[in-house]
């Protein structure tokens, strides 16, 4: 989501990009329509120098007309060269401070996201901590509390491991493959999301025995930010499914929820870098924009591929291949 303050510098600086492109523009018309005149009134005052009498005067008039031609064809091939690297540079730079532009708008939500994703679950903790610690509660809310700190924890953990693999993967990290029961990882992170939140339905579908080679902890990471992110946008009521299966030479990753789903347009964009939806789920809802583009990353780290697809009849369903160990 773009600022009203970000939204207006990026319309000035479009303004003058455009003012300036035009401006330049049409400083190269003129320079062309200036040496063109300057080459017919030079073919005319030639001409007007040439004696008619003279034997030699149509080789003369063919000399003249030849350098007005090349002249002519000089002055458009170089205006039509400095116009085209003009109009080359003029969009890669528009691209680039519009790029620039729009990354610090995520960056400046991220920062602010994160702010608040950090201190939540600290507060939390230090609440629950607090009470335990002055007051005298029975056995049920002490295991209440304890439960809701541990949960926080969690969360806080998950938080940072995210933003630490990020900048690892960042940093042409190569990741410590082995072999690895698929089956198993995907199962237990499964079991863990069920245990955490038990109020919720997560199903699951996984063919035993399935194994690829990767880096457990990313892997680990790819799954629970799957399962999080289906948990997050979609309905309390409504289940989240995992299933794990083996087609031909691939290990299929499936990730499905029933939420209001992903518009086309944004299909492409989830998983870049701080992105999040300007729609208002989205928005209110806890989040840094971090993890399905880590998710991207870890795919693309063990020759994943990993694609979003609608679910029938609403929410979406993530998929990631890997290839079969």
């Amino acid at each position: 989501m773009i600022s009203a303050y970000k939204k207006r510098r990026l319309t000035y600086v479009t303004i003058v990009y455009w003012f300036m492109l035009v401006f330049i523009m049409a400083a190269w018309v003129w320079w062309f329509i200036s040496l063109q005149t300057q080459n017919d009134q030079m073919r005319m005052y030639k001409t007007v120098q040439l004696n008619k009498d003279d034997v030699a005067y149509d080789q003369k008039m063919n000399l003249i007309e030849d350098e007005h031609r090349r002249k002519t064809a000089q002055y458009i091939s170089e205006g039509i060269t400095f116009v085209l690297v003009t109009l080359v540079g003029a969009l890669f730079v528009y691209r680039s401070v519009r790029k620039q532009i729009l990354f610090g708008s995520q960056q400046q939500n991220f920062m602010m996201a994160i702010t608040h994703e950090l201190k939540t679950p600290i507060a939390v903790i230090t609440l629950s901590a607090e009470t335990l610690q002055k007051r005298k509660l029975d056995e049920e809310k002490q295991q209440r509390l304890i439960n809701t700190t541990l949960q926080e924890a969690e969360r806080l953990n998950e938080l940072t491991s995210n933003i630490l693999i990020t900048s690892q993967l960042e940093s042409n990290y190569i990741p410590d493959k082995e072999e690895i029961n698929f089956s198993e990882l995907a199962d237990a992170c499964a079991n863990v999301f069920s245990n955490r939140f038990s109020n919720r339905i997560i199903r699951k579908e996984i063919e035993e025995e399935l194994f690829i080679y990767g880096e457990r902890l990313l892997l680990q990471l790819l799954i629970n930010n799957l399962l999080g992110n289906a948990l997050k946008y979609s309905p309390k009521e409504k289940p989240v499914d995992i299933t794990l299966h083996k087609e031909q030479n691939k290990i299929v990753l499936k990730i499905k929820d029933e939420g209001k789903g992903i518009s086309d347009n944004e299909k492409k964009k989830v998983f870049d870098k701080f992105y999040r939806s300007g729609d208002e789920i989205v928005r209110t809802t806890k989040g840094t924009g971090l993890g399905l583009y880590l998710c991207k990353r870890i795919a693309e780290s063990h020759k994943a591929k990993i694609k979003v697809a609608d679910n029938q009849p609403s929410g979406s369903i993530f998929t990631v291949e890997f290839n079969a160990a």
